[in-house]
């Protein structure tokens, strides 16, 4: 096993990647890789448990891809790769959902959730996509992985596969799997949506007014940020529970310019929301303004993304079949 501890997080190709995404996922990633190993992945094979579009899901594929390069993940530096180019995530969840117990899955609030949402397609995939996603961690030896509230189950479950493994094929010095650690995220990069400030900001909105998706132009960018909902008086302060929508604005220009809360506070005392609010806008826009850049860029270059998505997948393939191989030794099968 490595000495660097690593850090793996997938995001599925589907709906369009947000501001929240950047701010409150990506922007944290961008200094792990020099003190750590650090994969991230295209998880295709998790978004098939709801129905896609063929082309529409290849399109978003390269998309994604493209947007982490331009957001400033090296793929040289991070292991870029997508999920059902490397064989051992499929190998390893059918020997994961054989550790997994039936009312484990029962419970997992998520799959109560999405069965809600698509009642006419409530398939086996749906029901054990968290010991897929127990394959993805541990596979890696991924120390740490970053989560949201909505995945903190599904690593629990995760923690608890490894270690039911371990107690029973891992001699006391020889663990076969890595247990995982959750990775929070900072205070503050929780970026909410600007209709409605109380949920997180989602790249599968239906509502097209209350995410800012990285490819906005800046005209849309404006505009949505003048319909954002703010609050009943016109004080700019930061203040959750009663103005919900003003510190979300608040929180998005600080994490777009680097200033202080209570600096902007200070700075918008006594300005009306229309000011504000075009503050906001301008600081959004001069931050995507690069990122949209470099993305067209790349977006060009389909073949030198094809190319990086190879070479992610062949480094992420030598650390998956090692973990593989353990397992299967482990479990008496023999050897290819």
């Amino acid at each position: 096993m490595n000495n660097r501890p690593t850090v793996l997080s997938g995001i599925q190709p589907s709906g369009r990647l947000t501001l929240g995404n950047y701010l409150g996922a990506i922007k944290n990633w961008l200094p792990l890789s020099a003190t750590h190993d650090c994969y991230y992945m295209l998880v295709d094979l998790h978004a098939i448990t709801v129905r896609q579009d063929p082309a529409v899901l290849r399109e978003r594929c390269y998309e994604f891809l493209a947007l982490y390069i331009a957001c400033g993940l090296d793929p040289k530096n991070n292991v870029l790769f997508v999920q059902s180019h490397v064989a051992a995530h499929a190998r390893l969840s059918w020997v994961l959902n054989c550790y997994t117990q039936f009312g484990e899955l029962s419970r997992m609030t998520q799959f109560k959730d999405k069965s809600a949402k698509h009642v006419d397609n409530i398939n086996a995939g749906l029901f054990g996509y968290p010991v897929l996603m127990a394959a993805d961690i541990l596979l890696y030896d991924a120390t740490h992985v970053p989560v949201g509230d909505d995945q903190k189950q599904h690593l629990e479950l995760t923690r608890d596969i490894a270690q039911r493994f371990n107690n029973i094929y891992g001699a006391p010095k020889h663990e076969i799997f890595v247990v995982p650690e959750p990775m929070i995220p900072p205070v503050g990069a929780r970026i909410m949506g600007l209709q409605d400030p109380t949920a997180k900001m989602s790249k599968s909105d239906d509502a097209e007014t209350n995410a800012l998706y990285l490819l906005d132009p800046p005209d849309t960018i404006t505009r949505k940020i003048k319909r954002a909902v703010t609050d009943v008086g016109a004080e700019v302060r930061f203040d959750i529970a009663e103005k919900p929508g003003v510190s979300n604005l608040l929180s998005i220009l600080a994490a777009t310019t680097g200033e202080s809360i209570p600096a902007l506070e200070e700075r918008f005392a006594g300005s009306q929301y229309g000011a504000f609010k075009a503050a906001v806008a301008e600081a959004v826009v001069e931050c995507l303004k690069p990122v949209q850049a470099r993305y067209q860029e790349l977006r060009e270059d389909r073949d030198g993304l094809l190319a990086v998505l190879r070479d992610g997948a062949e480094r992420a393939a030598v650390r998956a079949d090692a973990t593989l191989k353990r397992v299967h030794e482990a479990l008496g099968f023999i050897p290819e």
